[in-house]
């Protein structure tokens, strides 16, 4: 089917599926606004809910640290939203209410984030995340 056949011909006009991926793409501001939307909701909620059962807690929280530092690269926000939104999303590859497996997922998506942008956590960002979750498990 060629561009003009069909129904939305101005979508994906110029992709060519042999070339490479461009990451720029990734993140479209429309995207990265329903990621900030869905993080400013749920993500606080969240935390307080599972930052006790959770061992990746504290990544999550230097992470929402990070993305509230007016110093990060946009670039690197908009994939630290991605990987809250789906921390915060109640429907995952795995859902969060099987005993033993429901964050294996969100820890695969923490560690993949941080492998990608973690360089950009800084110190301080760390810190307000220790300080967060002892405030968090003591209120337990």
């Amino acid at each position: 089917m060629s561009g003009a056949e069909k129904a939305s011909p101005h979508v994906n006009a110029g992709f060519d599926p042999k070339r490479p991926l461009d990451p720029s793409r990734a993140l479209v501001p429309a995207t990265v606004r329903l990621n900030e939307q869905l993080v400013a909701r749920g993500f606080w909620p969240k935390v307080r809910r599972v930052a006790a059962r959770v061992p990746f807690a504290a990544e999550a929280l230097s992470v929402w640290y990070c993305v509230q530092d007016a110093q990060t690269p946009a670039a690197a926000k908009g994939m630290m939203l991605a990987g809250l939104a789906y921390f915060v999303m109640p429907a995952d590859a795995i859902p969060d209410f099987i005993a033993g497996l429901g964050y294996t997922d969100d820890a695969a998506v923490f560690t993949a984030l941080l492998a990608l942008v973690g360089r950009h956590i800084r110190p301080q960002h760390r810190a307000a995340a220790r300080d967060a979750i002892d405030r968090l498990r003591a209120a337990d």
